[in-house]
C-alpha cells in the first residue's frame, strides 16, 4: 500500500475532521477546540466526556492569556509542549520549577514532593498564574491547601495528572475549590494533555485576535 505525503497543516485539519465525524454528537462551541485538541493529542475519544469545565472558564482563560499571564507547569515535558511563538504573541511566559535546586532542597527539608514545593515557589511569583498539572497529583493537593488557606489562588488551574494513586481524588479537590479550572476527570491525563489544553486556549486567542499559527 502506498501512502500519500500530507503537509502538517493538512494532517491536523483532516484529523480534526475525522474526530468530529467519529464523535457522533455536538460539543458546545466554547469548549469544542479544547476537547478536539485533547482527542487529537491522545487519539482517545474518552476526553469528550472526561474533560470538565467550570462555568465561563474558557472566556476567563482567554482574558488571562490575552493579558500576559504566566503558565506554570509541573513537568518540563509539559513546558516543552506549549507553543512558544503563541506564548510570545500574547506576552505570556511558561515556567517549570521542578529541576530547580531550591525546590529540591525545600522538598527534602519539608518531606514533600518537588511538585508540592514547586507550587510553594509559584506562590511567590506575585503574578496572575495559570497552573497546568499533567503529572503530579501532589501539585493539585498542594494547590488545594493554598487555596483553602488563602495563601495562593491561581487564576486558572488545568488539572490533568495521570495515574492511579490520589489522581482521581486530587482532581475532584480542585473542582471543589471553585477556582476556574479545566479538569480531566478520572485516571487519564498526562503532560501532553496539559500542554494540549494550554495550546488550544492559545490558538483560540490567536483566532480571536486574527493571528495565524
Amino acid at each position: 500500500m502506498k501512502l500519500e505525503y500530507v503537509l502538517p497543516a493538512d494532517i491536523e485539519r483532516r484529523s480534526f475532521e475525522i474526530i468530529e465525524s467519529e464523535l457522533g454528537r455536538e460539543i458546545p462551541e466554547d469548549i469544542k477546540p479544547v476537547v478536539i485538541r485533547a482527542i487529537h493529542t491522545t487519539a482517545d475519544f474518552d476526553y469528550a466526556d472526561n474533560l470538565w469545565f467550570s462555568e465561563g472558564v474558557v472566556e476567563r482563560a482567554l482574558e488571562l492569556l490575552g493579558n500576559g499571564a504566566v503558565i506554570v507547569t509541573d513537568t518540563n515535558m509539559a513546558k516543552a509542549g506549549i507553543n512558544k511563538p503563541a506564548l510570545a504573541r500574547h506576552g505570556c511566559e511558561c515556567m517549570c520549577f521542578m529541576a530547580d535546586e531550591d525546590v529540591a532542597e525545600a522538598a527534602r527539608m519539608n518531606g514533600t514532593t518537588r511538585a508540592a514545593a514547586s507550587v510553594d515557589k509559584a506562590a511567590g511569583l506575585g503574578q496572575p498564574v495559570v497552573y497546568a498539572v499533567g503529572n503530579a497529583p501532589t501539585a493539585l493537593v498542594r494547590l488545594s491547601e493554598h487555596i483553602k488557606a488563602g495563601t495562593f489562588v491561581p487564576e486558572l488551574i488545568i488539572g490533568a495528572p495521570v495515574g492511579f494513586v490520589n489522581v482521581v481524588q486530587s482532581k475532584e479537590m480542585i473542582i471543589e475549590t471553585g477556582v476556574p479550572c479545566i479538569v480531566a476527570r478520572g485516571r487519564k491525563g498526562g503532560s501532553n494533555v496539559a500542554a494540549a489544553i494550554c495550546n488550544s486556549l492559545l490558538y483560540m486567542l490567536d483566532a480571536k485576535k486574527g493571528f495565524k499559527k
